[in-house]
């Protein structure tokens, strides 16, 4: 019989591939035991995505259950956490838990006090590093005044050295910032007492840049060192970085599976303190990554196209895993409903006795049945918008229109070394999960079948401006020879 109110774990990674997992036997290099015990106990969802191929309109999504194309959110330059938004943090605490958040916050150019700090949505306590003020990532091992005087201003801001945050009081640390996620998580979890509690721990493993190791760990892989950018050397920023991402970066597949790895084991420790503790029956335990593997950092989203910050599956199908013995998500399954992060926040407040029916502002969709193995639930369809950029799914079936000669693609391609492709494509993802057969010209009747599905949306979330921008597109695809 399940818990009333089941404690709830959600883990949040950054860039993971889809691919990078050592139960699905693709690279034996790879080695996630941690999550493979999550897979072998509770639900594999094979159908999931994220709300963005990026991760500030993907996180804002998974935290308020609700496209962020409502607010405005599609790319890097107009994403913000919509303050007017509940999150399930603020529904939990309502319901009585206790919550605690440990990690990266990455929402836009957010500032200590801000709505998209934690303890300003529902959390409890509290330790986290404001990504939007550090060019989107934290450092893996510094963090300290010293640091951002040495490192200078612009210095500093690229490689996200500043203090980290608890509540709203800076701390420092010197240390694998890993470990001490893992560290304040299970000590949060340790002292919940009798009250349901809710954490969630957001790494920022396994975003880049990878070789920054502890040195021990270094030593133990045979794995040099690596200096971060200094802004008084000779190379700028642009041509600093081009050598630190693939495929110029030398051993980074081997320093990306190590964070992989150390992350890894950071779950194991936290599965191992549910099952000591007696709690694992009753706690949900989520796992899942903000948007698709980095392969510009060496992530593999192997056999999906694509990588993040495209639309392609490799952008926005991600690994997830959901574990809940006493609610029936159990057994080692597989789920292949249509499922989205969006969900979790419906799902979450249904386990925890809240009633979805009541929230009328979210977009995701209570998955416990599907997740319970039964034969029913699951979205009819997907949406996805990031201005130059634009797919729905349906069924089996996906479009995505692309303006390549956007300035946005561009710079993605340029900087990322990732083509987010170019034009107008319709693909069979039951049959072709990898996007290799395009077939618009073969069923242009389904084209526009999804593309007024997608229109339609693009309406409802107050963005005509974007559906009349890509109608054009579809138009010229479609239209007889």
């Amino acid at each position: 019989m399940a818990a009333s109110r089941p404690n709830v774990l959600l883990v949040l990674s950054d860039d993971h591939g889809y691919a990078d997992r050592s139960a699905l036997g693709i690279d034996p290099a790879v080695s996630t035991p941690a999550l493979d015990r999550i897979a072998a106990e509770g639900v594999t969802c094979t159908d999931a995505y994220v709300a963005a191929p990026i991760c500030n309109p993907s996180r804002a999504a998974l935290i308020s259950g609700a496209y962020p194309a409502r607010w405005g959110s599609t790319w890097f330059l107009d994403t913000r956490f919509d303050d007017s938004r509940t999150t399930v943090a603020e529904r939990l605490r309502d319901l009585g838990y206790t919550t605690g958040y440990f990690g990266k916050v990455h929402y836009g150019p957010e500032q200590p006090g801000d709505r998209a700090c934690p303890p300003e949505q529902g959390f409890d306590e509290s330790y986290y590093g404001l990504a939007g003020r550090q060019q989107g990532r934290l450092h893996y091992t510094t963090h300290t005044r010293a640091a951002v005087e040495e490192y200078g201003p612009e210095g500093s801001w690229r490689m996200a050295v500043q203090p980290m945050l608890h509540h709203r009081d800076e701390v420092e640390l010197e240390g694998f910032l890993t470990a001490e996620l893992g560290r304040r998580a299970r000590e949060f979890i340790d002292g919940a007492g009798d009250r349901p509690f809710f954490a969630m721990v957001a790494f920022n493993a396994v975003h880049n840049f990878c070789w920054q190791l502890p040195p021990e760990e270094l030593e133990r892989r045979g794995l040099p060192t690596r200096a971060d950018w200094d802004e008084d050397g000779e190379a700028s920023y642009a041509e600093w970085y081009d050598g630190a991402v693939s495929p110029h970066l030398e051993h980074g597949r081997e320093y990306y599976l190590a964070q992989l790895e150390l992350m890894d084991a950071e779950v194991g420790r936290l599965l191992d303190d549910l099952d000591d503790r007696g709690l694992a029956e009753d706690t949900i335990v989520v796992y899942l990554t903000d948007n698709g593997g980095s392969t510009c950092n060496y992530g593999s989203n192997a056999p999906l196209s694509g990588t993040k910050y495209t639309l392609a599956e490799g952008g926005v199908r991600v690994p997830f895993l959901v574990r809940w013995p006493g609610g029936g998500w159990s057994g080692g399954r597989e789920c292949a409903s249509l499922v989205s992060a969006m969900d979790l926040y419906p799902t979450i407040l249904a386990a925890a006795g809240d009633d979805p029916g009541r929230l009328p502002d979210v977009d995701g969709i209570d998955q416990s049945a599907p997740w319970r193995g039964e034969p029913t639930g699951g979205h009819e369809a997907l949406h996805w918008e990031c201005g130059f950029q634009s797919a729905v799914r349906v069924g089996d079936l996906k479009l995505r229109v692309v303006h390549g000669d956007d300035p946005e693609a561009a710079g993605v391609r340029t900087v990322e070394h990732t083509d987010p492709g170019d034009g107008v494509t319709l693909h069979d993802l039951r049959a072709d999960v990898g996007e290799q057969v395009d077939l618009v010209s073969e069923r242009p009747d389904d084209v526009r079948r999804l593309w007024d599905a997608h229109s339609a949306w693009l309406h409802q979330v107050g963005r005509a401006d974007l559906a009349a921008k890509h109608s054009a597109r579809v138009a010229e695809a479609v239209r007889p020879s």
